[in-house]
This record gives structure tokens, C-alpha cells and sequence, in this order.
């Protein structure tokens, strides 16, 4: 399917309507191997982990989000740096994970093991593919710490200059397509 989102990503309006027959999925799809760069080999590396160590579910849910705009727009006139939605949500994701410290939490073995820091990673789009700065101590942080935070993590995943302690530590992912016209995700 070629796809015309971002960097070529396949959107939902881009899936035929008509599911492709074997027969044409076999004709369609050429046999090659892709030799993928060591940040590919990690991000895989990574998921793969998470996928089989960490219990993942989903919550979707619609709110009104007036006070939530309301807010930034009130941060924004003040501020000198842009802040986003992200940075909010970043905010009220560490809010949550200290009053709820159980979901900032692993499976290891048989128990459950509580981090004792929250520390988010923000899942940014690089050409390589997917990679995850991390904001160490988020819920330590003010809105503007967080989007000074995020703005710098973001031009160093953009730049292939994340060193390792900014993708290392984090104990909770959030992840923002909303750019892109998506309203749900798993």
C-alpha cells in the first residue's frame, strides 16, 4: 500500500476498502531484505521487550477538553518558549502516576516493582523510525521545564544526537498523533 502520511507512514483513508486476496498480496509484495541501522535493531530490540515484560492496556476515553486549552493558552501568553498540548499532557500524566503509583510500575518475575521516579518518555518520529527521549523526573517539573525539556530531547532525536542517558530511564511512554488527523491509537 503506498502510503501518504508522514514520511510515507500508510494511513487509515489509504487501506483499500476491499481486502487484497493472497494471490494478489503474493503478486504485490516482492521479496527483499532490508539490512536496518542500529537505532532499527534498538527500537525493535526495545518494543519487543516491552511487549513480552510489561503489561500493556488501553484507555481510550472523549473529554471535554476546553479547560485543558484554556490552560495552555494562559501558559502560552506568558511564556517564551511554544508550549503544547504534549507538555500538558506530560504534566497531568506525571500528576497521575504519583497519585496513582501502581500504573508507574513493571512486572519483574512474580511481583509487581514500583519505580520510585517518574520519568516519561515521549515517542518522536525520526527518519530511522521511533525513538524515545526520556524527561527524567517529569513530575519534579514545571510546564515550562517540561517543554524546555521536550523542545531540547526533540532537536537531538531529530539531530541522531540522543546520548544514551537521554533514552534510558523511562518508567512511563506517551506517544502524540494528533497532528496528524488520528483520534485513537493502540
Amino acid at each position: 500500500i503506498e502510503g501518504r502520511g508522514p514520511n510515507g507512514a500508510v494511513l487509515a483513508a489509504d487501506v483499500p476498502a476491499k481486502p487484497m486476496s493472497v494471490a494478489q498480496i503474493e503478486r504485490a509484495a516482492p521479496t527483499e531484505t532490508i539490512t536496518v541501522s542500529r537505532m532499527w535493531r534498538v527500537m525493535v530490540d526495545r518494543v519487543s521487550q516491552a511487549w513480552t515484560t510489561i503489561p500493556h492496556f488501553y484507555l481510550l476515553r472523549e473529554v471535554n477538553a476546553a479547560r485543558l486549552t484554556a490552560w495552555r493558552d494562559s501558559f502560552q501568553v506568558r511564556a517564551t518558549e511554544k508550549i503544547t498540548y504534549t507538555d500538558l499532557l506530560v504534566k497531568l500524566t506525571a500528576a497521575a502516576l504519583q497519585r496513582h503509583p501502581r500504573v508507574n510500575a513493571m512486572w519483574q518475575s512474580d511481583s509487581i516493582m514500583l519505580n520510585g521516579e517518574i520519568n516519561i518518555g515521549l515517542a518522536v518520529a525520526v527518519e530511522e523510525g521511533l525513538i524515545v527521549p526520556v524527561i527524567q523526573r517529569a513530575d519534579q517539573k514545571t510546564v515550562r521545564e517540561l517543554a524546555a525539556a521536550r523542545i531540547e530531547l526533540v532537536a537531538k532525536a531529530q539531530a541522531a544526537k540522543l546520548p544514551l542517558a537521554d533514552i534510558s530511564g523511562g518508567t512511563f511512554t506517551i506517544s502524540n498523533l494528533g497532528m496528524y488527523g488520528v483520534d485513537a491509537f493502540n
